[in-house]
């Protein structure tokens, strides 16, 4: 994702290096697990503010915090922002992540994103694995990440210069085979997130090669989370369906590397990250309130396994109308944490307010007041809005959120309320 260069970073002329050759026995995780689904928005660490007191106010149990990477090029050192004031210890956000770890959320720390991973501005790559050569080193300062902070998940935003350099993507596999290694010796857990760009139609040749050599060296990646904005492909007249054929996209690519897994396990290993508002290619690719309803809909029928969007500190209106991308709000006309209140319920165990058990559901089968049968026929290859209504089989139906290619009936919980027989 993308982020500007902090002009108050620290610069230094230090290289800290741990040349680790084996990494330490460590008690198991005593978090609580992060759910099969979840929305975690990103949080831009360098904004400052108190991150469980942002949570707590969005409305966002999970938090994805961005980003942890080197302080220069040749360091293997962690810090925060790359910031040498902000060093992967508990002094630096430790008791903020406690706070949201004992209302029962969690947070997933990510390594990367575009500043460290582009080298266009100053030269430099600062992703961990891009900036140290040591594979054992990379390891050490991984699992550092996850036994300070007590986390069973971290995401690697690898993008720009990170996502092209084949010995970077080789170190990065090598040393999270290592760490994978140690937990399950351990006894803990350790699931590796991949945050990727995307077409609009799946990976590109570069994420799909980071893909390929994860499996060559053993790497279990839970979840390949795909960024569905910056496309640079002119403007876009549909962001949520461009996240449906991005990511349908993706299935299909997993389907080749994962041969043994199920449609509906594939989807399960889905990412989906949206850039709220206008994103960095300008207004002609605005994700609206609209598009996430959409999204979230798409989301559930699917069953992935993590949604998002860059980022929390861009939830509010703040800046309604602006023309280009702001790191704090979203150039859209809209409540703060708006677009959080809205994947929310994205979660597991959260309270779906399309259940069709809710007798104020307005969708639910039993109301009397259901039209009558004048629906067309229902189309596999036809967008269905909440509202819309098909025939099917003899019965019509009526959308209960937006669905493409589930036949009506075909989930006991799934998108369709039947309105009675034609």
């Amino acid at each position: 994702m993308f982020r500007r260069k902090l002009l108050t970073l620290a610069t230094t002329t230090a290289l800290a290096v741990g040349a680790a050759v084996g990494l330490a026995a460590q008690p198991a995780s005593a978090a609580t697990p992060i759910p099969d689904h979840v929305f975690s928005p990103y949080y831009e660490m360098w904004l400052g503010d108190d991150i469980s007191a942002v949570s707590q106010q969005a409305g966002a149990d999970h938090i994805t915090l961005a980003f942890a990477q080197t302080e220069r090029q040749g360091s293997c050192t962690l810090y925060w922002n790359g910031d040498t004031s902000l060093p992967i210890a508990p002094s630096s956000f430790g008791a903020q992540v406690d706070a949201i770890q004992a209302r029962g959320g969690n947070v997933i720390p990510s390594l990367g994103g575009w500043t460290a991973d582009d080298a266009t501005e100053d030269g430099q790559l600062t992703e961990l694995a891009d900036s140290c050569t040591d594979v054992n080193a990379i390891a050490a300062q991984i699992q550092k990440l996850i036994t300070t902070y007590d986390v069973e998940r971290i995401d690697f935003d690898i993008e720009a210069d990170s996502i092209n350099s084949s010995a970077g993507v080789d170190r990065r596999n090598k040393a999270l085979k290592i760490v994978q290694d140690w937990a399950k010796a351990n006894g803990r857990t350790f699931e590796v997130q991949y945050t990727l760009p995307t077409t609009t139609q799946g990976l590109a040749a570069s994420g799909k090669n980071l893909l390929r050599n994860a499996v060559t060296n053993g790497v279990e990646v839970s979840v390949v989370n795909v960024m569905t904005f910056d496309y640079w492909e002119g403007d876009r007249a549909n962001m949520a369906q461009d996240t449906v054929t991005a990511t349908t996209g993706l299935v299909s690519f997993l389907k080749t590397i994962y041969p043994s897994k199920t449609d509906a396990q594939l989807w399960n290993m889905v990412g989906i990250t949206e850039m709220i508002g206008v994103s960095d290619w300008g207004v002609g690719e605005t994700f609206s309130l609209a598009n996430a309803d959409s999204v979230l809909a798409f989301a559930r029928q699917k069953g992935v396994a993590y949604l998002s969007f860059w980022a929390l500190h861009r939830d509010t209106g703040g800046c309604a109308g602006a023309q280009t991308t702001q790191d704090d709000c979203s150039g859209l006309a809209q409540q703060k944490f708006e677009f959080s209140k809205k994947f929310a319920p994205f979660t597991s165990g959260a309270t779906d307010p399309t259940d069709p058990t809710d007798p104020t559901d307005p969708t639910d089968p039993t109301d009397p007041t259901d039209p009558t049968c004048t629906a067309a026929p229902w189309s596999a290859s036809q967008v269905y809005v909440a509202g819309t209504t098909a025939s099917f089989e003899g019965h019509t139906w009526k959308a209960k959120w937006w669905t493409l290619g589930e036949k009506p009936g075909a989930a006991t919980w799934g998108p369709w309320a039947d309105l009675g027989a034609c």
